[in-house]
């Protein structure tokens, strides 16, 4: 449906341009809402006003079928009532014997589903118990097979060539699908390709890496070897003067001792010498 303010007394610009972008897309029924803000002859005007507008506008509104004997009467009646004038409410008013959706005014009450006051009672109706098969059908066959031709056509398949001659949709889309698999594999293989190279490039990143830490581990290694070498020649030489520093403590203990037993020697021999 596709509301217009009765405040605003003609279909705005941008209704206008709603509308024809989205008749071609849905089942427009056009209403007229807060009806009761007009009075009964400025609502019939209204009506005869916004009916003009879309016809002169070309926006193709949805027309209740009289095809069907059953309900060729009621939907022509109907369809002379377009659009529709409706008010609302969430309030519930006791009027006579019964509880109501209602507006209370100072003046009186407007009730929702009183023919007399608004449309309401006919919309729901005509949408729902009489043309609810017809609006399914219509979305269908009409609006969402427009919608799939459209986007067909966007994919490439169309039931005429560039000369007009219709040919078959069945080799068209034999032939796109042709193509598709032939971008798809192609694409397939550039992305082996790419693949590849990605592996390559990774294993001559690691083997650069590779040979990087067998180069810092040889140089450690060597470093090592140096150190310890070093460690070993101090350790060499430090024994060498442990043992050239024994070997002169002996000579000196050695030295010491001869001293010792020549002194005592003399020390006898004079001894000897004073008691003769």
């Amino acid at each position: 449906r596709m509301d217009v303010s009765s405040t605003s007394r003609s279909c705005t610009s941008l209704d206008l341009v709603t509308m024809k972008k989205l008749d071609s897309k849905v089942n427009i029924i056009p209403i007229i809402a807060k009806s009761d803000a007009i009075s009964k002859s400025e609502l019939t005007k209204f009506k005869i006003k916004i009916t003009s507008e879309l016809v002169s506008n070309g926006v193709q509104i949805y027309q209740f079928p009289t095809d069907d004997e059953s309900v060729a009467e009621i939907n022509g009646t109907m369809n002379a009532h377009l659009p529709f004038a409706v008010i609302g409410s969430t309030e519930e008013l006791k009027i006579g014997n019964k509880m109501m959706k209602a507006r209370q005014y100072p003046w009186g009450t407007v009730q929702v589903e009183n023919e007399a006051h608004c449309d309401f009672v006919k919309l729901r109706e005509m949408l729902i118990r009489v043309n609810m098969e017809d609006l399914r059908e219509q979305t269908h066959s009409r609006h969402y097979e427009l919608y799939r031709r459209c986007k067909l056509e966007e994919m490439g398949f169309k039931d005429t060539d560039p000369d007009s001659k219709p040919f078959s949709l069945q080799e068209t889309y034999e032939a796109k699908r042709n193509e598709f698999l032939g971008e798809l594999q192609k694409k397939e293989e550039e992305m082996r390709q790419m693949f590849v190279q990605r592996v390559k490039e990774k294993e001559a990143e690691l083997k650069e890496a590779e040979k990087e830490l067998h180069e810092k581990f040889d140089r450690l290694k060597k470093l090592h070897q140096d150190e310890k070498k070093k460690l070993e020649d101090k350790k060499k030489s430090l024994d060498d003067e442990v043992n050239a520093f024994k070997q002169r403590k002996t000579a000196a203990e050695l030295l010491q001792s001869q001293g010792s037993q020549a002194g005592g020697s003399q020390t006898l021999k004079r001894d000897k010498e004073k008691k003769k």
